[in-house]
């Protein structure tokens, strides 16, 4: 298990370079933890270190967020930004088309993935927030 403190919102840009430098190649990111965790910001951390221009912003009622950037050969990519929080059942997530982001190669960040863990490969990278007394966020992820 590796963890990386954020101690304050200003750390948050260097937190999440940590993370994209500790997960490698790995496209599937799941987020878990209480309401107001910070899952959303920090994948606004995630999305601007990548490169994405537009605003990043909760897929809540959408469930799906799709964000352009260009990875490092310069070629045009999708970050798909996902909350399953709304769902009611596997069977929703499979007739949106949960399968299809998760096996398109692009990265997939989810939050609240509980209620498709049956769906996610094996090497998803698992990162749990957790808020501290001093009001820090800890990131714990395989």
């Amino acid at each position: 298990m590796q963890k990386i403190v954020i101690k304050d919102l200003q750390d948050i840009n260097r937190a999440a370079g940590e993370l994209m430098s500790a997960i490698g190649d790995r496209k599937i990111l799941t987020f878990e933890g209480e309401i107001g965790a910070g899952k959303t910001t920090f994948i606004k951390a995630l999305c601007a270190k990548m490169g994405v221009e537009e605003e990043v912003t909760s897929p809540t009622f959408s469930i799906v967020n799709e964000y352009a950037y260009k990875d490092e050969k310069g070629e045009a990519r999708s970050i798909f930004h996902m909350d399953t929080y709304r769902l009611e059942d596997i069977e929703e997530a499979i007739n949106i088309g949960m399968e299809e982001y998760l096996d398109s190669g692009e990265i997939c960040l989810i939050e609240w993935p509980e209620l498709i863990k049956p769906l996610l490969p094996d090497d998803a990278v698992e990162i749990k927030m957790i808020i501290e007394e001093d009001f820090s966020r800890k990131l714990l992820f395989l």
